[in-house]
């Protein structure tokens, strides 16, 4: 009896090497497939507004991002001790106005630089429900859409799920825009896994089903705009609480993992999945812990490590191994 319904994605019709230019935007849950890009050495730029959970603030973002637009400090406001952007994730929030401000626009800047770039537009969305701000919240226009809420009082925010049309709508020209600033460019949607329990269960599946549909539409509307079903393999595929973290909301180390390699097989290409494990056998050799550091076996499992590097660099030069040539290097012994 199979008590497990496995289900492979389709497969890309374009797919990933390294030599491609990712922009990841999103939920929490794409800086964790972005980290994993990051360590295969892909060239990824990751979430340059912070962590992004709902489609306004996400078309937002790129709508800066392709005008480059310029944060002031009078666009700011002051909450706990610190400086926010409504815009912004808390990690662009500063002590000062000019601290906030800088950081933002600096993210901005390389962020306008690199979607020029861009080969590959990774974006997940996490929620529908959107927290528009009240005529109580500081130094914001009223009815626009918090990307975070930056622990600031619940009469700041008015609660809204947004319905099936506007979520569509707002994709729609999110594509267009991205495509018009980026003719080459390529989307691939995801849809968290994460659940967004605050909101309660009901709720969180009809935000979940107007995301689901939303996307479905625009990748039928328009070429090279795909989706990787991440929120499927986990709820569907996997489906069983113990690929959740102890909050139950979350998937945990394994349930992500097992999205990641669904992922490599069906959006990288055959070549550079090889390169990827050989990858990563350099990244497992540097987390390995020498016992004696000063032996003859250390030293040769140094120069072993060191030529695979070289031989790597040799076969693919677009590709830096710089901090492992030098981790492994036996001079630094």
């Amino acid at each position: 009896m199979n008590f497990h319904l496995e289900f492979s994605p389709k497969q890309l019709l374009q797919k990933i090497n390294h030599q491609h230019k990712l922009l990841l935007v999103g939920s929490c849950f794409t800086e964790n497939i972005g980290d994993k890009l990051v360590a295969h050495k892909f060239s990824v730029l990751q979430n340059p507004n912070g962590i992004l959970f709902n489609p306004v603030s996400v078309k937002e973002a790129l709508e800066n991002y392709i005008v480059n637009k310029i944060i002031k400090e009078e666009d700011l406001f002051y909450l706990n001790e610190a400086y926010h952007s409504w815009q912004h994730h808390s990690r662009f929030s500063g002590i000062t106005k000019e601290e906030a401000v800088n950081k933002i626009n600096a993210s901005t800047n390389v962020a306008h630089s690199y979607l020029k770039k861009t080969d590959f537009v990774v974006i997940t969305l996490g929620s529908a429900w959107v927290y528009e701000l009240s005529e109580k919240a500081a130094n914001a226009k009223q009815g626009a859409v918090a990307a975070n809420n930056h622990k600031a009082p619940a009469d700041w925010f008015n609660r809204r799920l947004l319905s099936n049309a506007e979520v569509t709508e707002l994709l729609n020209e999110m594509i267009k825009q991205l495509q018009n600033f980026n003719p080459s460019i390529k989307v691939i949607f995801t849809i968290s896994p994460v659940r967004h329990l605050r909101e309660g269960f009901v709720e969180n599946n009809r935000s979940k089903a107007a995301l689901i549909n939303a996307v479905h539409l625009v990748t039928e509307t328009f070429a090279d705009v795909f989706y990787f079903p991440a929120y499927e393999l986990v709820i569907d595929d996997l489906r069983d609480y113990r690929f959740f973290a102890e909050d139950m909301v979350h998937p945990n180390y394994a349930a992500t993992n097992y999205v990641w390699e669904k992922f490599v097989a069906c959006c990288i290409d055959e070549t550079t999945q090889e390169l990827m494990i050989a990858i990563n056998e350099i990244n497992a050799a540097i987390s390995h812990k020498p016992f004696n550091s000063t032996s003859e076996a250390h030293k040769k499992f140094q120069q072993t490590n060191l030529t695979k590097i070289k031989n790597l660099q040799n076969k693919h030069p677009y590709l830096s191994f710089a901090k492992e040539e030098e981790y492994f290097n036996p001079k630094q012994i």
